[in-house]
């Protein structure tokens, strides 16, 4: 039997947004829009869709591709050709979307990993579309919060800092004067997030055993969250103990567990 919230909210829904939005493909502005609209899709990110006149469709072509969606309608495929580089199928969108999705018609959207920048106003966004009802809360705290790798306490902190988001496990940013950085190493690995900005990776090397990727932080985080520049934050899910003014916190699970 389904939840009883299945019953009332939408699978997809679609709401105009009022932030200007632009994408970059080989150097070239292929979408700048002032009229886009948000769709949310249940237990997805969110997506931006755009006018067909706010896109360079001289820049596109038409192709054979196509994919059926149960709510939204059957899709129509263009590729980006850029100079020598090509995003195939990079865009689609619904010429005759299902009945209660007609805001779709005339609205494209672009696969975000095809696109080389996307701009929010004149600020860069990384991963996917910002969710508008997602919200990120940083507060300073005076817990105490260690971190256990293999036996050792490579983390002990009383001024940790609290990062709260909406649908994750609590964030505990710690100073790097307290944490062991004798035992980490900066890893190659680079992440980006919506909401924070492009993070740093770190592994650990604790007698004997290495963790690969076990913390991160944010050397430039967006202006939005200048709490946690330059502190380092360790995977809940996959330290072997995370303390919390003395008592051990449960290891969630989220797609970042091993």
């Amino acid at each position: 039997m389904p939840h009883p919230t299945e019953l009332i909210e939408p699978a997809v829904s679609v709401e105009a947004s009022p932030r200007w939005v632009r994408a970059t493909f080989n150097g070239e502005t292929i979408v700048d829009s002032k009229r886009v609209m948000l769709l949310h899709e249940r237990g997805r990110v969110p997506v931006y869709y755009f006018p067909k006149e706010d896109v360079r469709f001289d820049l596109l072509e038409g192709t054979d591709h196509s994919s059926h969606c149960p709510y939204k309608g059957d899709a129509e495929y263009w590729t980006i050709r850029v100079g020598d580089r090509v995003a195939e199928n990079a865009v689609w969108g619904y010429p005759q979307p299902i009945e209660g999705q007609e805001a779709l018609a005339g609205l494209v959207a672009f696969y975000w990993h095809q696109m080389d920048h996307w701009y929010e106003e004149d600020d860069e966004v990384y991963v996917h579309a910002r969710d508008p009802y997602r919200r990120v809360d940083v507060l300073h705290s005076a817990r105490h919060v260690q971190v256990k790798l293999n036996g050792e306490v490579v983390a002990d902190s009383e001024r940790p800092v609290l990062l709260f988001e909406t649908g994750l496990p609590t964030r505990y940013y710690l100073q790097p004067q307290d944490v062991r950085l004798d035992l980490l190493r900066k890893s190659p690995t680079v992440t980006q997030c919506p909401y924070k900005g492009v993070a740093t990776t770190w592994s650990a090397e604790v007698n004997g055993t290495t963790y690969e990727d076990i913390a991160w932080s944010y050397p430039f985080p967006i202006p939005e969250l200048p709490k946690i520049e330059g502190l380092i934050c360790f995977y809940n899910e996959n330290v072997d103990e995370l303390l919390v003014d003395g008592e051990a916190e449960e290891q969630p699970r989220t797609r970042w567990s091993r």
